[in-house]
């Protein structure tokens, strides 16, 4: 027999066959044993402690424009940049201690960016289970803006639009209700990525960790030198240098 350019004798060629027979027959005979192993899964929460209330789930809608009564003229103002610089003190915790969206550094929401969070919530919250509510007020501080191309002078311009001053630490919403961490965390997380400021997705125990371990940090530190002490000590002239907020909450908040 001729293979492939070898010579084989007809003893060669009925062990090969013989061979190859033997495989096919292992291959057959093979078999598969189920072992069912045991499986011991945590009770889910019940979240009995939990009421939904039953007349609004949904966010609100917040108006675009803040309502003055006839006889007023809507007043304007100035940049007041004190109302986004430093840390929030009243508005910082979670009522509900479930879950929310707290801003990690100052800045304004427009109208636009709470109609994204509203649409947002409206869309991926089951009414069921779950509600939401509004921890930032409707935009209330005037913007003024002149026109392209008007010359200077002639008096402050005349209000374009209104925002809504937001510190840092501030809560802006929160969502409650029977559900965990993970099933709410994506859609939020996908709201505060769109906001104008850097926001986090909290929960009430990640909330109160990440705050016990900055306090554990600065009770800890062995370094003496730190940022507060070289302002609080006008080490190098720093005065000189730093910003005015720099000397109130040491380099912490921008």
């Amino acid at each position: 027999t001729r293979m492939a350019g070898v010579l084989f004798s007809r003893q060669m060629c009925q062990t090969l066959v013989r061979g190859i027979k033997n495989v096919s027959v292992a291959r057959r005979a093979t078999s598969v044993v189920q072992i069912a192993g045991y499986k011991n899964f945590p009770v889910p929460p019940t979240y009995d402690d939990i009421e939904i209330p039953k007349e609004r789930q949904k966010l609100r809608f917040l108006n675009k424009v803040p309502q003055y009564p006839g006889s007023i003229r809507p007043p304007k103002m100035m940049k007041r940049l004190d109302l986004i610089r430093g840390e929030e003190e009243i508005h910082r915790d979670l009522l509900l201690q479930q879950y929310g969206i707290i801003a990690k550094r100052g800045g304004l929401l427009r109208h636009g960016h709470l109609e994204m969070i509203r649409m947002g919530i409206a869309r991926k919250i089951n009414p069921n289970k779950m509600f939401a509510i509004w921890r930032v007020d409707a935009p209330w501080k005037p913007i003024t803006k002149k026109g392209q191309g008007k010359r200077m002078g002639g008096g402050k311009g005349p209000i374009d639009h209104y925002v809504t001053p937001v510190k840092a630490e501030r809560v802006i919403i929160e969502v409650g209700g029977k559900c965990s961490f993970e099933e709410v965390k994506p859609f939020l997380t996908m709201i505060a990525h769109k906001l104008p400021f850097p926001a986090e997705v909290v929960s009430h125990e990640t909330l109160v960790a990440s705050r016990l371990e900055e306090e554990r940090f600065e009770r800890e530190n062995i370094n003496p030198y730190t940022f507060k002490y070289l302002i609080q000590n006008n080490m190098m002239g720093c005065h000189n240098w730093i910003r005015n907020i720099d000397k109130k909450y040491f380099g912490k908040y921008h």
